[in-house]
């Protein structure tokens, strides 16, 4: 399973609108930050062992999308952080962590 990188607004709003029928999960990276590095390992690992097939995954450059990465704070109104992970269900967040806490096992006990 893979992720898709999104850099507009009109992807974002396409996977929000979206998740009414299926959830997505949201990885807001930050491409210069070591934290978010290891993060995106976390989030990788997740993705090449056995991810849950019933989510759309979604990655986000924060610096580079920077007005994608806004958007999804608000429309999740949730405080902008990168590392990030969101689980959005139905227009609502379900769950998110961002940092340290952005590991394989936490991403696995949430989603599986």
């Amino acid at each position: 399973m893979s992720y898709k990188e999104i850099t507009t607004i009109e992807e974002w709003n396409s996977a929000f609108e979206g998740s009414d029928s299926r959830p997505v999960v949201v990885f807001k990276h930050s491409t210069t930050c070591p934290v978010s590095a290891n993060a995106f390992s976390e989030f990788n690992q997740y993705l090449t062992d056995k991810p849950s097939e019933d989510v759309d995954y979604l990655l986000v450059k924060v610096i580079e999308s920077r007005p994608v990465s806004n958007q999804i704070a608000e429309d999740a109104s949730v405080k902008h952080e990168s590392p990030q992970i969101l689980y959005i269900d139905k227009k609502a967040k379900v769950w998110t962590a961002s940092h340290w806490s952005v590991t394989k096992a936490h991403i696995t006990a949430v989603l599986d």
